[in-house]
């Protein structure tokens, strides 16, 4: 299981998008606070979060909560960042890895990236767009790691009742 770990969230939606990510590709979330999203069960059900209960999910309520978690599991993080000096499909990623996601407005801290030299990744932008939205960005990221740690089901099919057909 990869898990995926945004840092100071601020925008609700963004959650919701990645928390439904996250239970397609069977990933854990974790939401490094302080952050201004109501994570309570009536907040998420007023949302219509109806997978929240299927999501493997975490809250640290401090970046000192998420850190001490790192130690403990002796993990050490991919900061996902446009400062990174690896290309996102480079690094050999494993099972476990943790892919760490800064602010939608300020990023990750500068003190995260001094603690973790060499590991910051980024995702090229050939077009004339500023940045990826932080959904998107994950999905990515995670579809990467998954590849690359080979966690993909190997006997796939399509869910039951979907009718695959050649559209072009």
């Amino acid at each position: 299981m990869l898990h995926v770990a945004l840092w100071q969230p601020v925008i609700p939606q963004n959650v919701g998008n990645i928390a439904r990510t996250c239970v397609g590709m069977n990933a854990h979330l974790h939401v490094v606070g302080p952050t201004i999203i109501d994570f309570d069960s009536k907040a998420v059900k007023r949302a219509g979060l109806d997978y929240w209960d299927d999501l493997a999910f975490t809250l640290h309520p401090t970046p000192e909560a998420f850190l001490g978690w790192l130690a403990k599991e002796g993990k050490t993080p991919w900061l996902i960042t446009k400062h990174g000096t690896a290309r996102f499909d480079e690094p050999a990623y494993a099972d476990e890895s943790v892919f760490l996601f800064g602010s939608e407005r300020e990023g990750l801290p500068p003190e995260i990236h001094a603690r973790w030299p060499g590991r910051g990744v980024s995702i090229p932008i050939p077009g004339q767009v500023r940045s990826y939205n932080l959904g998107n960005t994950v999905a990515i990221m995670l579809a990467c790691g998954m590849s690359k740690a080979e966690l993909w089901p190997t006997e796939w099919k399509p869910k039951a009742g979907v009718e695959m057909k050649n559209t072009f």
